[in-house]
């Protein structure tokens, strides 16, 4: 595993974002969802798709708090544009567990 310094950690900019809309996506490869995530008032709302259809469903993720990559460059997932990379980690079976404070945090702040 490659070693990086510290200012390598801070430009990566990842931020706590409240799912203020979720629906399913069928027209990615994989099972996926859309979301739209508030950010706070420095960053605002930005769209993702993840592969999370394994323990989340739309419904279940509306008001959920996450955590985001807010600084990469757009990218095309088929006929969507998703502006921000939400943070999971696989479980055993293969399913990607959202990562998210087990605390309410308010919108925007910056992981430290």
């Amino acid at each position: 595993m490659a070693e990086i310094t510290f200012d390598d950690f801070l430009a990566v900019d990842i931020r706590v974002g409240r799912v203020l809309r979720a629906e399913p996506f069928p027209e990615a490869h994989k099972p996926a969802i859309k979301m739209w995530i508030d950010f706070g008032p420095e960053i605002g709302e930005r769209k993702t798709s993840a592969q999370i259809t394994a323990h989340y469903t739309p419904e279940t993720l509306v008001g959920r708090q996450v955590m985001g990559v807010v600084n990469f460059p757009p990218r095309q997932i088929g006929p969507f544009m998703s502006e921000v990379l939400v943070l999971g980690a696989h479980d055993p079976i293969g399913g990607v567990v959202l990562i998210a404070p087990d605390k309410d945090i308010p919108v925007g702040e910056r992981m430290c």
